[in-house]
């Protein structure tokens, strides 16, 4: 029975919030960026994992990563910036509407994070804890930051 649900549940995370990945994910975000300010939008039930960034890509003064995580391992990494940038790191179920990917991990590119079929990208991300998927994020956002480029953002190889 819960497979038919699966199969309603198109382009959304599957489960609850999982409050101990996102404080997980909060402790790697700590320990390892000092540009980063992570705070759960609410401690004991929280839905989202947000992480101010006190300077953004290319142009932009300052950015925000906003993260949920599920209790079925997916989840969504979407960062903005105060140039209207958007982008995401995603693992969950998509219909099969995104033709470049083979299971559930994707990537939607700036400038929009389009989530048009034929813009949404296999996720160079493969792996699932959420301490490495976090790690992955951050060193891409950091060589793309260094580089000055939304080039490296999903050009890793997995573990990036």
């Amino acid at each position: 029975m819960q497979e038919s649900s699966d199969r309603t549940e198109t382009h959304s995370l599957r489960g609850a919030t999982d409050r101990p990945a996102l404080l997980t994910i909060r402790d790697v975000v700590e320990e390892t960026e000092p540009l980063a300010t992570p705070e759960l939008d609410e401690y004991l039930n929280p839905s989202v994992l947000e992480v101010s960034l006190d300077d953004g890509l290319c142009e932009a003064d300052e950015a925000r990563i906003d993260v949920q995580w599920t209790t079925r391992d997916d989840y969504k990494f979407h960062y903005s910036d105060s140039e209207a940038v958007n982008l995401r790191w995603g693992k969950h179920p998509h219909g099969g509407n995104y033709i470049q990917t083979s299971g559930f991990e994707h990537y939607h590119p700036p400038p929009d994070a389009s989530s048009d079929p034929a813009e949404v990208e296999e996720s160079c991300i493969m792996q699932s804890p959420e301490e490495l998927v976090t790690r992955a994020v951050l060193k891409l956002w950091r060589v793309a930051y260094h580089t000055d480029s939304y080039e490296p953002l999903n050009a890793g190889r997995n573990p990036p």
